[in-house]
C-alpha cells in the first residue's frame, strides 16, 4: 500500500512542532553552560565533579542516536518523536527539583537519554514530509537554522534566566515547551506505523554499539582531564574501538542488522558525515573557546556573550532558510558547499589572530559573520548531500548517523581543540607569561588548528562527494534489486528493477 504524502498546508505546520522540538533539545546542550557556576554554588559540585552536570547528558545523548534512528524505523517516527519528548520534558522537572548532586546527574543522563530519543527520528521526517527537492531544501534549511542558531541563543536565554530568576527555570522552561509540541504532535503529524521489530530487532548490535558509543563520548569528555596519551583515555578508547568493531562485524552477518552496512556503499552518506564531522569539530570551537576569551580575557558578563553570539544565529538564519534553498537549487548543493567551507575556514583563522586587548567589533565580529554565513549555507547543503544516500525506509537511520556525525565530532573537536589551549596556556604561564596572554595565545593557536581540520573537510568534499548530476550519470550505492534502490520508490512500495 502506497503512503499518502501530507498536504502542503498541514506539513508547514509539521515541521514547526519538530523544529520546536528540536530547538528545545538544542537551547538545553548550550543554556547549561551558562549557569553552572550557580549550580556549583548551590549544590555544592567541586570544579572535576561539575562537568558531570554537562557529561552526563553528552554520553547518553551521543551513545542513544543511533540506536534511537533505527527503533524508529522499527516502530514509526511519530510515535519515538513523542517518546522522546514525555521523557525529555519529565526529566526536565526531575533536573529543576534536584536537591543533590547525584540526583541532578542521574537526571542529566535521563534527560540526554530522551533528547536522543527525539533528535534521531527528525530529520527522517523531515525527508519524508518533503520528498520535492525544492520543498526538502527549504525544510532541511529551517532544521540547520534551529539546530546552529539554538546554540547561540541558549547562551542568552541561560544568562537571562540565571541572573533573572534562577538556575532551575533553565530546566522548568523545557517542560510547558514539551507539553506543547506533543500535544501538537498528535495532531498535526502523520502516524506511520514502522516496517515492525521483525525487519531489524538486533538485540546484540545495539548493545555492541550504545556501549560502544557511550565508551568512545565519555573517553573524549576525559581525555582533558587525563591526557590523550595516558593509560586512561588509551586503554577507554581502545576498548570502545574493539567494541565498535565487534558491532562491524555483527553487522555483517546479523540476519536483521541494527545498521545495514549497505547504506554506506553511499559516497554522499559516507563522505558527507565524514565532512561533517571535521566541519563541527572546528565549527564548534567558536563558540566554546570563543565565550571563554569573551568572558576570561574581555570580562564579558553571561548575557553580554549571549548577545555577542547573536550575529551568528541571524545570519545563519537568514542563510539557512531564505539563501540556502535557492541556491541549492540554483547550483547544487556541492557547488554552495565548498565556497561556504571556506568562508568558515577563513573565519578560524581570523580568531586565530585575536590580541590580548582585543575589541569585538574589530576583533571578533568579522570572524562571526564569516562563520554565520559558512554555517547557514554549509549544513543544509551536507545534510542534503548526506540524506540523498538513504532509502525512505531507512530515513531514521540516515538520521540517526547524521545526528550522531553531529555529536560525536563536535564532541571529538572540542576535547581536542580545548586540550590544544589549555596545553599550550599551561605552559606559557610556566614560563612566567601573564594569565590573559598565556589565555589568548592558548586560543589562538586552537582556533588556527581548527581551521586547519575543517580545510580537510574540504579536500574531502572536493573529492568524495557529487553533485546530483554526477550522482545520475554515475549512480553508487547496493546493485539494483537491493535495499538502497527504495530511494527511487515511494514509501511501502517494492522498487522496481531498473537497468542503465
Amino acid at each position: 500500500m502506497t503512503a499518502v504524502a501530507p498536504s502542503t498546508r498541514s506539513r508547514w505546520p509539521a515541521l514547526l512542532v519538530l523544529c520546536v522540538g528540536f530547538l528545545m533539545i538544542i537551547l538545553d546542550q548550550n543554556i547549561v553552560n551558562v549557569a553552572l557556576p550557580s549550580i556549583q554554588s548551590d549544590l555544592g559540585f567541586s570544579q572535576a565533579d561539575l562537568a558531570w552536570v554537562v557529561n552526563a547528558y553528552l554520553i547518553a545523548f551521543g551513545g542513544l542516536l543511533l540506536l534511537a534512528g533505527r527503533i524508529g524505523d522499527l516502530l514509526g517516527r511519530k510515535r519515538v518523536f513523542i517518546a522522546g519528548q514525555v521523557v525529555f520534558a519529565g526529566a526536565s522537572l526531575w533536573c529543576g527539583l534536584a536537591t543533590s548532586q547525584e540526583m541532578l546527574i542521574i537526571a542529566r543522563f535521563v534527560q540526554g537519554a530522551g533528547g536522543a530519543v527525539t533528535s534521531a527520528v527528525i530529520l527522517g521526517m523531515i525527508v519524508t514530509l518533503f520528498p520535492e527537492p525544492d520543498k526538502q531544501a527549504k525544510a532541511i534549511g529551517v532544521y540547520s537554522f534551529v539546530g546552529a542558531g539554538g546554540a547561540s541563543i541558549g547562551l542568552l536565554a541561560g544568562g537571562l534566566l540565571t541572573e533573572g530568576i534562577n538556575w532551575h527555570w533553565i530546566f522548568y522552561i523545557n517542560i510547558p515547551v514539551g507539553i506543547a509540541v506533543v500535544l501538537f504532535s498528535l495532531r498535526l503529524l502523520d502516524s506511520d506505523p514502522g516496517i515492525g521489530l521483525g525487519k531489524g530487532a538486533d538485540v546484540l548490535g545495539a548493545l555492541l554499539v550504545t556501549a560502544a558509543l557511550m565508551l568512545g563520548t565519555y573517553t573524549i569528555l576525559k581525555a582533558t582531564d587525563h591526557g590523550w596519551d595516558s593509560g586512561h583515555t588509551i586503554g577507554y578508547g581502545l576498548l570502545s574501538l574493539a567494541l565498535l568493531a565487534l558491532f562491524v562485524g555483527w553487522q555483517a552477518k546479523a540476519r536483521n542488522p541494527l545498521l545495514p552496512l549497505h547504506i554506506f556503499r553511499s559516497r554522499n552518506l559516507s563522505g558527507g558525515n565524514l565532512v561533517l564531522a571535521l566541519m563541527l569539530a572546528g565549527m564548534f570551537t567558536h563558540l566554546f573557546l570563543g565565550s571563554l576569551y569573551l568572558q576570561r580575557v574581555l570580562e564579558y558578563s553571561p548575557i553580554e556573550i549571549g548577545l555577542a553570539f547573536l550575529p551568528v544565529a541571524v545570519l545563519i538564519g537568514i542563510m539557512s532558510v531564505a539563501a540556502s534553498p535557492a541556491l541549492n537549487k540554483r547550483f547544487g548543493e556541492k557547488a554552495v558547499l565548498l565556497p561556504s567551507l571556506l568562508l568558515i575556514v577563513v573565519g578560524l583563522a581570523l580568531l586565530g589572530r585575536l590580541p590580548v586587548d582585543g575589541n569585538y567589533w574589530v576583533d571578533v565580529f568579522p570572524a562571526l559573520v564569516l562563520l554565520g554565513i559558512g554555517g547557514g549555507l554549509t549544513f543544509p547543503a551536507l545534510v542534503g548531500l548526506s540524506m540523498s544516500g538513504a532509502a525512505p525506509s531507512e530515513s531514521g537511520l540516515a538520521s540517526g548517523v547524521v545526528n550522531t556525525t553531529q555529536q560525536v565530532g563536535g564532541a571529538l573537536g572540542l576535547a581536542v581543540f580545548a586540550t590544544v589551549a589549555s596545553s599550550h596556556t599551561n605552559g606559557l604561564l610556566e614560563e612566567g607569561r601573564a594569565a590573559a596572554s598565556a589565555l589568548t595565545d592558548g586560543y589562538d593557536l586552537a582556533f588556527r588548528a581548527a581551521a586547519g581540520v575543517v580545510a580537510v573537510g574540504v579536500v574531502v568534499a572536493l573529492i568524495v562527494l557529487r553533485g546530483k548530476r554526477q550522482q545520475a550519470a554515475a549512480p553508487d550505492g547496493p546493485p539494483a534489486g537491493q535495499a538502497g534502490e527504495e530511494r527511487l520508490s515511494p514509501v511501502g512500495e517494492e522498487a522496481p528493477q531498473k537497468t542503465s
